[in-house]
């Protein structure tokens, strides 16, 4: 006789409705927005705003609120891709001491040649060649290859805008 399949414990976190999806949509453009504007921009009621926050919050939909840096800032500073070969069974003592450096901005396990990859975000070049020397004498670090962006010609992430 067969088993009924267990059902999944952790629901998937769910942007319940048009409402919600032009909430999060503002909050994209401005987390900074008080929750009167918010309201206010979407028709409803300031407690309704609060209450989708908290659940949207609480569901996981929402993980946190950041900063965009101004097109000045990101100008002058300078962005590199960096693919990490990781010696074996070192894979998370060199993903935690990556994750500490403030100027990795995502770090991703990927498939392909390298184990993981790194976006860095330098003040400058010399600083960026700091943080490649320290990347690469963390122990369990085999090798690293960069390539520094030149430019971005496209960026729909939340932290940028559409160039070309």
């Amino acid at each position: 006789m067969p088993r009924p399949a267990a059902a999944d414990p952790t629901p998937m976190p769910l942007v319940k409705d048009q409402l919600d999806r032009d909430l999060i949509a503002l909050l994209e453009a401005n987390a900074r927005e008080s929750t009167a504007n918010l309201a206010r921009r979407l028709g409803v009621a300031r407690t309704t705003v609060l209450a989708r926050l908290a659940r949207l919050e609480r569901d996981g939909v929402i993980v946190g609120y950041t900063v965009r840096l101004g097109q000045q800032v990101t100008d002058r500073s300078v962005q590199a891709y960096v693919g990490v070969t990781i010696e074996p069974k070192a894979g998370r003592e060199v993903i935690r001491r990556l994750s500490r450096l403030p100027e990795v901005r995502q770090l991703c396990s990927v498939s392909g040649e390298f184990d993981c990859i790194a976006v860095l975000r330098a003040e400058s070049m010399p600083r960026l060649d700091a943080l490649l020397d320290e990347i690469g004498e963390i122990d369990g670090v085999a090798k690293t290859t960069t390539s520094v962006v030149l430019a971005v010609r496209t960026d729909r992430s939340a932290s940028g805008e559409s160039r070309g």
